[in-house]
């Protein structure tokens, strides 16, 4: 670690974190989102505090370029505020939203809380969200040229969308907005928000296979990447994933949030204080099935299949295990929340000192 990550980390845990947790999760995410677009005109110096570059983390996946393996998962930057800096605090790639056709407000708060001895975020967002078309206008006044920017999609979380075709329509709407656009690199398909009212899931696989089949029609250019729920068993899972192969979709994301609450990884007295309220949850109990499911399809399919890792990221080993399950990026929000904006200079600084 350098002189500068070792300052940044050491003024974010003995002061800004210790204060910031004490104040409502939500309004600290906001305020961060502000202060983040903000600093636009100080990229440069953004750059030089957290970000690590060596040309040894540039990796070519499914023909796009990345700068290094490390990115922003889909949840943090979900209305396009960050698109831009993201890449100066150090991320490879960073993905924005999940962006919806229709504006949403979200779920009634509180919908993002922390479990501190868990290493683990409450979440019921329920796909919060400005809209598809103010999102798009937002991205567009930005200086994107150089950056990997995804676009994670999903179907409005609104009463309106009471059918899977409506839902189906609802995502189609959002690719063709950003399709076309050149500074959107990659796509995230997002079947597995669990946060959402839709009564039937698109985790199912003949409403999957409707899905895939609609999107695919679009002749889409960029690829795109499945997010695959974290609590299905590996039978499940290989269907969603031959699904996708079959429709000539390769790229598969393990995973999304947990809702089981009798997961080992929760501390038993602070998942207990959290009994009455509503959500999921990431972090530190994604990280065992997340794993064993990246593991399982990279054995089961091979090279087939492009794996992105997501969940419990909070340091450089976390990274190696799931390259070593097989992902060939890895994605992290949980572990810079409770590390510090300097986590993903670190990250890619380690990885080169290990090659």
């Amino acid at each position: 670690m350098n002189y500068k990550h070792k300052i940044i980390k050491a003024l974010y845990k003995n002061i800004f974190k210790p204060l910031a947790f004490k104040m409502d999760a939500e309004f600290i995410h906001d305020s961060i989102s502000k202060v983040g677009e903000s600093l636009e005109s100080c990229e440069k110096l953004v750059s030089f505090l957290l970000s690590y570059q060596d040309l040894r983390l540039k990796k070519t996946v499914l023909g796009v370029s990345f700068s290094n393996p490390i990115g922003l998962a889909a949840g943090f930057d979900y209305d396009g505020h960050l698109a831009e800096i993201m890449k100066y605090v150090g991320f490879g790639f960073n993905t924005v939203g999940t962006v919806t056709a229709k504006p949403y407000v979200g779920n009634k708060k509180p919908r993002l809380a922390r479990l501190p001895k868990s290493r683990s975020l409450l979440v019921n967002k329920g796909f919060k969200s400005e809209g598809a078309v103010v999102i798009a206008s937002r991205l567009d006044t930005k200086n994107l040229s150089g950056h990997t920017i995804g676009i994670s999609v999903g179907s409005t979380n609104s009463p309106s969308i009471t059918t899977i075709n409506k839902a189906i329509d609802d995502y189609l709407f959002t690719f063709n907005l950003f399709k076309r656009r050149k500074y959107v690199k990659y796509f995230e398909l997002n079947i597995s928000c669990p946060n959402t009212t839709m009564t039937e899931s698109f985790a199912e696989e003949k409403n999957f296979r409707a899905l895939t089949k609609a999107v695919v029609a679009l002749k889409i250019k960029q690829p795109i990447f499945i997010k695959i729920p974290n609590e299905i068993n590996e039978e499940e899972c290989d269907k969603l994933v031959r699904v996708a192969l079959s429709q000539e979709i390769r790229g598969f994301i393990f995973s999304n949030l947990v809702k089981n609450r009798n997961n080992q990884a929760f501390d038993k007295k602070e998942i207990k204080y959290f009994s009455n309220f509503i959500g999921n949850f990431s972090g530190k109990p994604t990280v065992n099935n997340a794993n064993k499911l990246l593991a399982h399809v990279r054995n089961k399919f091979g090279k087939e299949a492009t794996l992105v890792g997501c969940g419990g990221v909070f340091n450089a080993n976390d990274v190696v295990n799931k390259l070593n399950c097989g992902a060939d990026l890895v994605q992290l929000i949980t572990g810079m929340i409770f590390e510090g904006p300097q986590l993903i200079g670190e990250i890619c600084q380690e990885l080169t000192s290990s090659s």
